[in-house]
């Protein structure tokens, strides 16, 4: 069985958050690749907040994903930031050393605050 991604967009002045619901895999990918590209091209340089607290599972192509948004939003002067704390997307970012690559905060609040 399938879980589809839903994708909550809000923008908090110069910020946009992306919430995150579902499973961030193949089929979800591309959903939210196409989201980050629509904030970027709407208003390159932003600063991203993409919040995983919903998501119930990522593998290697959701992070794929969260990698190529990262270097597209740094490209054009943005960045891209996660809000995580469960323990499953967590153990993931943690094992494939992205924990080190991501600026990840443990609230949108905290993230949002920068």
């Amino acid at each position: 069985m399938t879980v589809e991604l839903h994708i909550d967009r809000r923008d908090e002045g110069d910020t946009t958050v992306l919430a995150l619901h579902g499973d961030l895999d193949l089929e979800g990918g591309p959903s939210l690749r196409a989201a980050l590209l629509e904030v970027m091209n709407e208003r390159p340089g932003r600063r991203i907040v993409v919040d995983l607290e919903g998501v119930d599972f990522l593998d290697s192509a959701g992070l794929g994903v969260l990698v190529g948004g990262r270097e597209r939003a740094r490209a054009a002067q943005g960045e891209l930031v996660l809000v995580a704390t469960g323990v499953g997307v967590l153990r993931v970012l943690d094992l494939t050393g992205l924990t080190r690559l991501f600026e990840i905060h443990g609230s949108r609040e905290s993230a949002l605050a920068v």
